[in-house]
């Protein structure tokens, strides 16, 4: 049986179509783009030479696996010497601040550099207490929001052991100058008997409310002057064996107030130690009261014998 042709297809063909004509030429093909049998073989590739020629960026070629480092030995830090064990402490805890408070911001400045504490029970003896004897504590927190509302401070979520280790104590007295927060209270709590390595207390005076900037603001008869006394000397009670109490504050408290007076002569009847601090640059000698700038709209007076002729500008 025939089959009929499709007359728009035309006749299949029946013999294959050929190409085009190979042209011969008397170039070289170049290696780079050779098959991979041009490459040179297993026995001439020097693997040695090629690990070698590595850098750090590099990966190695295909088949070829790369030489595992040899595991390093642990530095053996607990055999140095003390002295050099507590630079490496001073340099691992720099730029967590002066004074250790509740803030908001101790987790990224402390937090992250506590973790040394974990190594093991000696580095935590000796990092903990080198952190803690070198970083005064703030008795009560002064920091605005959230920490003026409890009743716990730093202190009092410290250990017993952490506590023995500060040698530093601050005093902040201006904040609640009208009302002091109700966690402002020396409480057995607050744990200032177990801060027995304790020798200086810093008093830092950020206003005083006997000026007559807060006059008509302030609670009358001197409220917050009997008020900082006796809390300074409760403090003082909890810890007989303080030797020093410095004293420093903003350029806006005068040391001849009635505020710092009262605190002064507390501390001098108790025979304490005291010293300045570099803030308010006050020394042992008697303030020197700024004089007051001449007013340049006063009416200018000349004296011509007895009598006085007064010259208005």
């Amino acid at each position: 049986m025939r089959h009929k042709t499709n007359p728009r297809k035309g006749p299949r063909a029946v013999s294959a179509v050929s190409g085009p004509t190979p042209v011969s030429s008397t170039l070289t093909t170049p290696l780079s783009s050779a098959l991979s049998s041009t490459y040179a073989s297993d026995a001439e590739f020097d693997v040695n030479k090629a690990m070698g020629a590595l850098t750090l960026n590099e990966s190695p070629p295909n088949g070829i696996k790369a030489k595992r480092s040899k595991p390093q030995t642990p530095f053996p830090f607990l055999h140095l010497p003390s002295e050099l064990r507590l630079k490496v402490y001073a340099h691992h805890f720099a730029g967590t601040g002066h004074v250790l408070d509740l803030d908001p911001d101790n987790y990224k400045r402390i937090h992250q550099k506590l973790a040394i504490l974990r190594t093991c029970r000696t580095m935590y003896r000796e990092a903990s207490h080198y952190f803690y004897s070198t970083h005064p504590i703030r008795v009560f927190s002064t920091h605005p929001g959230r920490f003026n509302r409890i009743r716990k401070h730093l202190l009092t979520l410290m250990k017993p052991g952490q506590r023995a280790s500060v040698t530093s104590l601050e005093l902040r007295l201006g904040p609640g100058w009208s009302k002091p927060p109700r966690g402002w209270e020396v409480k057995p709590t607050l744990g200032l008997n177990e801060c027995t390595s304790v020798t200086k207390l810093t008093v830092f005076v950020e206003c005083d409310p006997g000026s007559d900037f807060f006059k008509g603001f302030r609670q009358p008869g001197g409220f917050y002057e009997r008020f900082s006394k006796k809390l300074l000397g409760e403090i003082l009670d909890e810890m007989p064996w303080v030797e020093r109490i410095e004293f420093d504050a903003w350029s806006t408290v005068k040391k001849s107030g009635a505020l710092m007076r009262g605190l002064i002569e507390l501390s001098t009847s108790r025979g304490m130690r005291i010293s300045w601090g570099q803030e308010r640059g006050w020394t042992d000698a008697e303030e020197i009261e700024p004089t007051a700038p001449p007013n340049m709209n006063a009416p200018l007076l000349l004296d011509s014998g007895n009598k006085g002729i007064e010259v208005v500008a």
